[in-house]
């Protein structure tokens, strides 16, 4: 029995539990003990005192994040099984293989997905990158980061933590860096292709690993084709593309970091290659050229960042999914294929599927759909935890 504080849950609320939902929820809770603190592993039990969890406290709304749904101390031991699941998962599909001449990049540990709420692990070469989005595992970084070295052996030579942006707080003892190792060399591979990754400021942790299906997928559809990658950040569909064999791409963002990249990144893979522009400027502006200054394109990619990262933001974020579709929509060429996305929780597939068919209606194009995307399986969904599904995409062919 593990020897944790407890939190009670009002009468009826541990439904969702007893279903292995991974959250509890503030409103939920009857009763604290008294010295429960940000971060503290706590005992969850019901109205009448019987268990139900062990996880994480935060305030907020969410207030625990389940780990275990049995009564045991969360040691080295559990840290270890939870992340040997995790490789085993990986090397199942193939994507953890004792040869990375060709890819050598895939996400390890993917919260709720893998059974530990609150964190992220990419693994990019010899070096894993860690991000905590609760405070419980920002203060068990340093002995998960321990007990992962273990568990990958020679598979990892370096730990960087990355957590400055996705915690609510930061003191000077928290800033980013190296937990094992350190190394500057940030030269990962994908399907072959080279990137730099930016672990030290880039976004997420330094590279989207989710969209590489969705890359592989695009560079089929590239031979010939004039190509728009939007809020490309650091070119992954670029490059792949160029590869596919098209005849121009132009890589758009409003970061002038993330525009930098995309050039290294080109540069990386496809050196003097006159096919590709990068234009550092604001999405809306860009789309709204097209078709003056000889622009014009048959293969156009949006994948902008979350537009909504809360239920409070949902109704504003459709109208913007809505107006940016709608935007490609008027200005792609006649028989073009737009791939677009969303990458916000809140926002279901139904949701964005209603937001890209309005704007199809209101641009007075037809359109059909060839492919719906999501995100790759070392992204994994827990069968319990449905709002791990945050990818979705489509591929449209438009008249």
């Amino acid at each position: 029995m593990s020897d944790y504080k407890e939190i009670r849950l009002k009468r009826g609320k541990d439904e969702s539990l007893k279903r292995f939902h991974p959250w509890v929820f503030s409103g939920a809770i009857q009763q604290m003990e008294e010295g429960i603190g940000e971060g503290d592993l706590v005992r969850v039990v019901n109205y009448g005192g019987d268990f139900i969890a062990v996880g994480h406290y935060q305030q907020g709304s969410i207030a625990v994040r389940v780990l275990t749904f049995s009564d045991v101390a969360i040691d080295d031991t559990f840290w270890y099984s939870r992340l040997q699941s995790a490789l085993q998962m990986r090397q199942a599909i193939g994507l953890v293989t004792d040869s990375s001449d060709y890819s050598d990049s895939y996400r390890l540990v993917h919260g709720e997905g893998d059974n530990l709420p609150g964190l992220i692990i990419d693994i990019y070469g010899k070096t894993a990158v860690m991000q905590a989005h609760s405070i419980g595992m920002h203060l068990a970084r340093k002995q998960i980061a321990k007990v992962l070295v273990d568990v990958m052996k020679s598979r990892v030579e370096h730990i960087y933590y990355k957590s400055e942006t996705t915690l609510p707080f930061m003191t000077a003892d928290d800033m980013n860096g190296f937990l094992y190792g350190g190394s500057d060399d940030n030269i990962a591979l994908e399907n072959g292709l080279k990137f730099r990754v930016d672990w030290l400021r880039g976004q997420k942790t330094g590279f989207f690993v989710d969209q590489r299906e969705n890359r592989s997928l695009l560079e089929q559809y590239a031979k010939g084709k004039r190509v728009l990658n939007m809020f490309c950040y650091t070119g992954g569909f670029s490059f792949y593309a160029m590869r596919g064999g098209a005849e121009l791409v132009h890589s758009v963002d409003s970061s002038a970091k993330a525009i930098e990249l995309t050039k290294e990144n080109v540069t990386l893979n496809f050196p003097n290659d006159s096919r590709h522009e990068a234009f550092c400027e604001d999405a809306f502006k860009f789309l709204e050229r097209i078709g003056h200054h000889d622009l014009s394109y048959n293969l156009i990619i949006l994948d902008p960042p979350a537009f909504a990262k809360h239920r409070g933001a949902l109704h504003n974020a459709l109208k913007g999914y809505t107006r940016l579709n709608q935007k490609a929509f008027e200005k792609i060429e006649k028989g073009g294929i737009l791939f677009t996305f969303s990458c916000s929780q809140v926002v279901t597939k139904d949701h964005f599927r209603n937001a890209v068919f309005t704007a199809a209606a209101l641009a007075k194009r037809k359109v059909r759909i060839l492919h719906q995307l999501h995100q790759p399986a070392d992204h994994p969904i827990n069968i319990y935890h449905p709002e791990g599904e945050y990818l979705k995409g489509l591929v449209l062919y438009v008249e």
